[in-house]
């Protein structure tokens, strides 16, 4: 199976990229579909792994569904006929563990493994389940099987206040509301683009949710009625990305379907001297002058996102002067700066003094336990070529950029994690002028 990248390294890239679906959004999107009793179509659709799995994993519940254009899925949820989640594929992907939502309507009750995904922190799943246990649902698990039993003895109802943010658990428990028998108050919810494109998914086909801030009310209805095709918003992540890897090289881009919520990123590379532009025909971005060091530190939306700090430390291994990058949303999102360092990168981690650190980071942090959240990088420096391997799947991206940056030769492997995410990857950066090539 091929599985690795090799990359000619250190060319200026410049072009435009027209943006994919986005991954976050699109899977939430999917698995909200099961809750019609109808066939739904959901527009731009990004071709990713993670969506290949879940689309599978649905059939393999008795979902007829599939790609009927290049980015246009038609999923039939009336063939529904299993409650519980094949263990293996369910492992693969994290937003299987959404599943809850529909089948419960469908069945009553439903079994449903530990998610998968990335292994970039402990992932806060007891917020999620306390959330469901205060809207009525009856929650246990197994050791010995791995999987969650869930009854619905009734419809949900009542209020919730998540103890910290998570999209995951915001998600699932709007789902979960959507149909409910009465009115459902949630607090302290994450409010990131995605949520949002979800629940204005669910508006137009009849649900009643409204969301102020953190804040969400949702108005139980009998049913959802699809209407028409659905279009999922652009990736932001993806935006930042391909933002990243072409300023990295000295080089310009031009992104095509604009793409909103990613203005706090826009305001940090003005501060290290990119010229920015915006009009009618896109968003510009360009390499003008040396880059300046600028710190980051990652916090949920609107705040900088943890999904594109990886991105940055490379970025800042190009910039003049010491920058410092601290982790708050997740205890396990450095994995790349082993890697980093192959290539000739001068990065280390550092200790930085929270007074508060249980309020400061949004993962459960463990008074005694050990954390490395804070990195110094130094440039600028000139990366080189070498082998490196992919832990999970913003990592990944981060590499692929590094490797297209450093003069030489180097190899990628475990390019699938990257590719469940990143639709066309290898296409749009060889348009951009890039060296790459799947092997």
């Amino acid at each position: 199976m091929e599985d690795s990248y090799i990359i000619q390294g250190g060319k200026r890239l410049e072009g435009e990229v027209q943006l994919s679906g986005a991954k976050n959004a699109a899977l939430k999107m999917i698995i909200a579909s099961l809750l019609f009793d109808e066939k739904v179509v959901l527009e731009n659709v990004p071709r990713i792994n993670d969506v290949s799995e879940l689309l599978y994993l649905i059939k393999t519940l008795g979902v007829k569904t599939n790609f009927v254009e290049k980015n246009t899925v038609e999923i039939d949820p009336t063939s529904l006929n299993k409650n519980k989640v094949d263990l293996l594929h369910a492992s693969k992907i994290r937003v299987s563990f959404m599943l809850f939502a529909p089948l419960l309507y469908k069945f009553g009750s439903c079994f449903v493994p530990n998610p998968g995904g990335c292994r970039i922190g402990a992932r806060p799943i007891d917020r999620i389940i306390k959330g469901m246990k205060s809207l009525g649902i009856h929650v246990k698990y197994s050791s010995k099987t791995g999987y969650y039993e869930a009854k619905m003895i009734d419809k949900p109802s009542g209020h919730y206040e998540f103890s910290k943010p998570t999209h995951t658990g915001t998600e699932l428990l709007i789902m979960l509301s959507a149909l409910g028998k009465s009115k459902v108050v949630l607090e302290n919810c994450s409010n990131e683009p995605e949520i949002d494109n979800l629940i204005e998914f669910l508006n137009e086909s009849g649900a009643k949710i409204m969301k102020i801030n953190g804040r969400v009310e949702v108005e139980g209805v009998n049913r959802l009625k699809f209407k028409k095709p659905f279009k999922i918003i652009s990736d932001r992540n993806e935006a930042i990305t391909y933002i990243s890897l072409v300023l990295a090289t000295g080089g310009r881009i031009k992104l095509n379907n604009i793409v909103s919520h990613i203005g706090v990123f826009i305001d940090k590379v003005k501060e290290v001297g990119v010229r920015i532009k915006f009009n009618t025909n896109g968003l510009f971005f360009n390499f003008v002058k040396p880059l300046t060091a600028v710190d980051i530190q990652t916090l949920p939306h609107p705040g900088f996102m943890t999904d594109w700090q990886p991105n940055w430390a490379v970025l800042m291994t190009r910039a003049k002067g010491s920058s410092l990058i601290t982790e708050r949303v997740f205890e396990n999102r450095f994995a790349y700066v082993d890697e980093l360092k192959k290539l000739g990168a001068k990065i280390k981690f550092v200790e930085r003094k929270v007074e508060n650190p249980e309020n400061f980071y949004f993962f459960n942090f463990e008074k005694g336990k050990k954390y490395q959240q804070t990195i110094k990088i130094e440039g600028p420096v000139n990366l080189h070529g070498g082998v490196l391997n992919i832990g999970d799947l913003r990592a990944g991206a981060c590499l692929a950029i590094a490797a297209l940056v450093a003069k030489g030769e180097s190899i990628v492997n475990g390019v699938s994690i990257l590719e469940r995410g990143y639709e066309d990857f290898v296409r749009k950066v060889t348009s951009l002028g890039g060296n790459i090539k799947k092997i």
